[in-house]
């Protein structure tokens, strides 16, 4: 319980950002989000979400869900969250999600979600669409607004759903009084935006299936390497900077991401190099990356009870922010808390 008041009542400005547990999380997660991740929990306060009530939108078989639950935990630790001053979360233990998301859905004027555009993009896919689907940005608004979250590190696609969670707090705010903290839509730096390699034009995607778009976070180094060399370039002999494809960029900007080499070190080393020989650069850095990740990954996994005790935890260390929040609601709302 000190532990909980101590967290509840920091200084740090709270930052919230989750992972569907769906797929296999890929070098375009670690560079561009957990990476960034595990710089920020130094100067803010995180809770970082696996949020499991998102992933069930569309149907997720039970057992593999599960398991993807456990796996995405013990990679956010394996990537460097340390538990001892960051919160991992798996959404569905938090009661207090599901019901803030009722009470903001109550206050969502339906016209709001059906513009949004990933509803819209994703239900174009579907012959029968869940009303989950369309309630995803209210439980997204959820999450947020349930820990007061003044900073909220999201990529380019789901910025629209940070504008709408700043709406639903101000469409609260406005009918019930101040309730809810703004989120900031000005983020911290955020990680290198990572490609897909089989198609170096579209982001890499955990729910793209071809066997060569994305590099795991788990692949052994063999099929690493194997991925890499089957990355599409363009038709050049080898690296021009003044002329590059989006293959190649995509590949140098992985090098770097992983390596943390200077625009200047690239260019001096790549410059006119084929690209043979650059993938073959590009996978060795990438294996060597990983390597680390993934040896630390074994040994959470090995280790009996330790995964289940650190989101036991994080959970019990938030649910008092989250519970205060709920009933603050409830009660400007005129509901019975007690």
């Amino acid at each position: 319980m000190k532990e909980a008041l101590r967290y509840y009542f920091s200084m740090k400005p709270r930052v919230l950002s989750g992972i569907q547990p769906t797929g296999n999380l890929h070098i375009g997660n670690y560079l561009g989000a957990l990476k960034n991740w595990v710089r920020l929990q130094h100067d803010y306060e995180c809770v970082f979400c696996i949020v499991d009530l998102h992933a069930i939108t569309v149907y997720q078989d039970p057992a593999e869900l599960r398991a993807k639950i456990d796996q995405t935990a013990a990679l956010f630790l394996a990537a460097g969250i340390d538990p001892a001053i960051s919160s991992i979360v798996v959404q569905s233990t938090v009661p207090a999600h599901a019901e803030l998301c009722w009470l903001l859905t109550c206050v969502t004027p339906l016209g709001w979600l059906e513009r949004m555009t990933q509803f819209k993009d994703k239900a174009a896919k579907q012959e029968s669409v869940g009303d989950g689907l369309l309630q995803y940005p209210v439980l997204m608004a959820a999450d947020i607004l349930l820990y007061q979250a003044r900073v909220v590190p999201v990529g380019e696609d789901q910025t629209q759903h940070l504008e709408l969670t700043r709406d639903i707090a101000q469409r609260f705010n406005s009918l019930y009084g101040e309730t809810f903290v703004m989120p900031e839509t000005k983020l911290p730096a955020v990680g290198a935006r990572i490609m897909g390699l089989d198609d170096p034009t579209k982001k890499m995607s955990k729910s793209e299936t071809g066997a060569y778009h994305a590099v795991g976070l788990l692949d052994p180094p063999d099929l690493i390497r194997r991925k890499i060399m089957r990355a599409t370039t363009d038709s050049l002999p080898g690296v021009d900077f003044d002329n590059l494809g989006p293959g190649v960029q995509n590949l140098l900007t992985i090098f770097q991401a992983f390596t943390g080499w200077t625009d200047e070190q690239v260019r001096s080393h790549f410059a006119g190099m084929r690209y043979g020989e650059l993938k073959k650069t590009v996978a060795e850095a990438v294996v060597a990356g990983l390597e680390p990740i993934q040896q630390r990954y074994r040994e959470i996994t090995s280790e009996p009870g330790y995964l289940k005790r650190v989101l036991r935890e994080s959970a019990e260390r938030v649910a008092p922010i989250a519970n205060s929040t709920v009933r603050l609601v409830k009660e400007r709302m005129g509901i019975y808390t007690d």
